[in-house]
């Protein structure tokens, strides 16, 4: 098989093969046996027509179109293998010459284009020293745990005054464009300052009684009229405040298993410092990431940065068509950061050279399906049949890879004292035998790192 290969774009090569007869015979062979299954040739038995009678039958040119269906992409990564080149998408192919006839010395040629991962130099791990702050916990974060916990055995309390910032507010909303109703929705409850509804909206209740109406213009943020400006009548129908309980030995009894506010307390720092080194471990990850880029140039395929921006737009419900210039920019941006990201730890696992197991997939899977609260015999069986094993073993090797390079870098906090992230990154020897809990660890890095959202 003579394979050239003709780079089109830095992430895009056309690979031009072409096949000795030696080489495609076999499958030439396989194809007569097939055929031989599907005719009928007086004289002989379905399944037992010599090679030349299929010939003969149907036709050299008809076996040919049969092998080629199989052969070609074989052949195709065979080629790939050879070259030592990593796909990205799967390959456009295109026949340029095929054999008609037994002898006329034609050899099957064709082309395949397809986007490949850029390749590019990593710096040396051993001896590399990456910064990452230190974990905080100051008095504060203590106290917003503690509030929060609060607001969990809190009491709404309807209240006979003006609406106020932090009240809970039951009110009914009509939107209406060109003096008609667009929208309308009744006893609708609302945290007043939450913002997660129309833009105006806070100011127009703040200072209302129960009973008063008001309105204001907003943009729709949903339906028919998404981002349509609107006037949105808005009545106030009740208005509620939270009454909080007294922070005591007796909340602490109430709110968890301790006997005194103090021991409360103090299990809440303990948790936040906890959280604390785990946002420790994600920024030493983000630190570790992009010092080893650090002054490298990793081009995006340009058809699979479209396709991946495409999907952005999709998930909020839009397209190039639809979307905003902003929209596009933010989702152009945040699929070529997620390719970039791939493509580094895909390199990655490829350096460590990372090994993935048949269990170290089940972990990752029986993870998963614990995340989303599936069944994970269920969830693993689904993925099987789907035909997504390929991409769950891709999504363990670069977290491994990234856990395995990680381990050879030393951390240390801005005063020069070293990070200790075992806890985190695992050992080599753990490694290879991976708990549920580790691939869960590994599965929640990969998905920040490489979907920022799944």
């Amino acid at each position: 098989m003579k394979i050239s290969v003709r780079n089109l774009e830095p992430t895009k090569v056309r690979l031009t093969i072409t096949v000795d007869q030696e080489e495609l015979n076999p499958h030439l062979d396989e194809a007569r046996k097939s055929i031989a299954n599907q005719i009928n040739v007086p004289g002989f038995r379905k399944g037992h027509i010599p090679g030349k009678i299929v010939d003969q039958r149907v036709g050299y040119a008809a076996v040919v179109g049969e092998a080629i269906n199989e052969a070609v992409p074989q052949f195709y990564n065979d080629a790939i293998e050879e070259k030592n080149l990593r796909p990205m998408d799967q390959p456009t192919l295109d026949l340029k010459d095929v054999p008609q006839a037994k002898d006329d010395g034609v050899k099957l040629k064709f082309t395949a284009e397809v986007e490949v991962r850029p390749q590019f130099e990593l710096p040396a791990l051993d001896g590399m020293t990456v910064e990452v702050a230190k974990p905080e916990v100051t008095e504060e974060d203590i106290n917003a745990r503690l509030e929060a916990l609060q607001q969990r055995f809190g009491t709404l309390v309807s209240v006979d005054r003006p609406a106020a910032q932090g009240d809970y507010a039951n009110i009914s909303l009509e939107a209406v464009i060109n003096d008609e109703t667009v929208d309308s929705q009744d006893g609708v409850s609302y945290e007043i300052g939450a913002g997660n509804m129309l833009d105006g909206i806070d100011e127009a209740l703040i200072g209302l009684s129960a009973g008063e109406k008001t309105t204001f213009k907003s943009k729709l943020a949903a339906g028919e009229h998404e981002g349509e400006e609107a006037e949105i009548k808005v009545t106030l129908n009740s208005v509620k405040e939270m009454q909080l309980p007294e922070l005591d030995d007796d909340f602490a009894q109430d709110a968890s298993e301790f006997d005194t506010l103090d021991e409360l307390k103090e299990d809440i720092k303990k948790q936040a410092e906890l959280d604390a080194e785990g946002r420790q471990a994600n920024a030493a990850r983000d630190a570790f990431l992009a010092q080893v880029v650090e002054g490298i140039e990793i081009p995006v395929p340009k058809g699979l940065l479209a396709n991946h921006t495409d999907e952005h737009l999709r998930n909020i419900g839009k397209t190039a068509e639809t979307a905003t210039a902003d929209e596009k920019k933010e989702a152009a941006e945040s699929a070529e950061k997620e390719l970039r990201d791939q493509i580094l730890l895909d390199t990655l696992a490829e350096t460590m050279d990372v090994q993935v197991s048949q269990s170290d997939v089940m972990n990752f899977l029986a993870s998963v399906a614990q995340q989303y609260g599936m069944d994970p015999n269920n969830f693993i069986n689904s993925i099987i049949q789907g035909g997504q094993l390929p991409s769950a073993v891709q999504e363990v090797a670069r977290s491994k890879g990234m856990l395995t390079a990680m381990r050879q870098v030393t951390f240390k906090d801005p005063e020069g004292n070293v990070v200790d992230l075992s806890r985190f990154l695992g050992s080599d020897e753990t490694d290879e035998n991976q708990s549920v809990a580790a691939a869960s660890a590994a599965a929640e890095v990969a998905d920040e790192v490489a979907n920022e959202a799944k």
